[in-house]
């Protein structure tokens, strides 16, 4: 059975062997069902005043444009940190992969020259181990230990980088099946395409959200909150961005445009445009979207 949602691929490696063992007749994603999930949160530390209800946490990972050659180990850094904060949610907001060997806009110049596709497959595969490395031991530690096991969601929203594959084969349809995005170590994540927003607990994530008929991104944290009049998360921005916005009901909206979380620098940004801060995001006490964000540096995360 091949897909036949949109997006033309499966979420992940289980749901591809399942597949390829059931009839004909069965349908991969034919249409959407709303549900609604409850989740519990325990505390780090009380102090006899804690929030009323439940409170979720989520982890959001920025733009890591890995590729050959580039250093790593913040990825490490990240996957200890979040195992130790064990999050609900985390959320992957896409360009994970830089995949420099399907760029157009710099295709025939000099330094295009030895791109490879697998290398850079290989370069986000390996860093994705990294990443996740830290996360599967405090797992595998708490059933050894036979304790309530933390299972967080793991969402991986598709950047325009990773789409490079998805854009290649649609200009040129001998590469179908050549490069997909089976070849991404994504087998962990659920994963939702390009520009496809994913709603948790009333706060939208995606790679970026559109601002106008060109589908261009918009402009800044509180232009999206205006736009979309709810919170929203996204990435594709070098820069971090910040708005707040009260809803008539009283829940404040967040904005946030979160980064990046990489070491390099990047060529075309120029010597002026590098530097951006860099890091990952903790949104506590996330519920009907409202949400409290800590940014976390790479800087604080490399001294721990």
């Amino acid at each position: 059975m091949k897909p036949k949602n949109k997006r033309g691929y499966y979420r992940s490696g289980l749901e591809k062997a399942l597949a390829e063992k059931l009839p004909k007749d069965f349908e991969y994603e034919p249409y959407a069902v709303p549900y609604v999930t409850h989740r519990k949160y325990t505390p780090d530390f009380v102090n006899g005043k804690f929030l009323r209800g439940d409170s979720m946490k989520i982890a959001v990972i920025p733009d890591c444009q890995i590729k050959e050659g580039v250093p790593t180990e913040h990825l490490t850094w990240a996957g200890q940190y979040i195992a130790q904060k064990k999050p609900d949610v985390i959320v992957n907001i896409g360009d994970f992969w830089d995949m420099p060997s399907l760029s157009s806009y710099d295709r025939g110049r000099k330094d295009f020259e030895g791109r490879r596709y697998m290398k850079d497959v290989k370069a986000g595969n390996d860093a994705m181990d990294l990443l996740l490395a830290p996360i599967k031991k405090e797992i595998s530690r708490q059933k050894k230990n036979k304790k309530k096991c933390w299972k967080p969601r793991m969402v991986f929203t598709l950047g325009n980088h990773e789409y490079r594959i998805e854009r290649a084969v649609e200009a040129d349809a001998i590469l179908e099946d050549v490069i997909t995005y089976d070849h991404l170590n994504l087998d962990d994540w659920e994963v939702h395409g390009f520009l496809e927003p994913v709603i948790i607990e009333g706060v939208a994530f995606a790679h970026y959200f559109t601002s106008g008929v060109m589908g261009r991104p918009v402009a800044s944290a509180k232009a999206l909150l205006s736009k979309r009049m709810m919170s929203c998360v996204m990435g594709h921005v070098q820069d971090r961005d910040v708005a707040f916005q009260k809803r008539a009901d009283g829940v404040n909206l967040t904005g946030l445009f979160a980064g990046i979380y990489y070491q390099h620098d990047e060529k075309y940004l120029g010597a002026q445009n590098n530097g951006s801060w860099s890091g990952i995001w903790m949104l506590n006490e996330v519920e009907n979207g409202g949400l409290d964000v800590l940014p976390v540096s790479l800087s604080y995360l490399q001294g721990r």
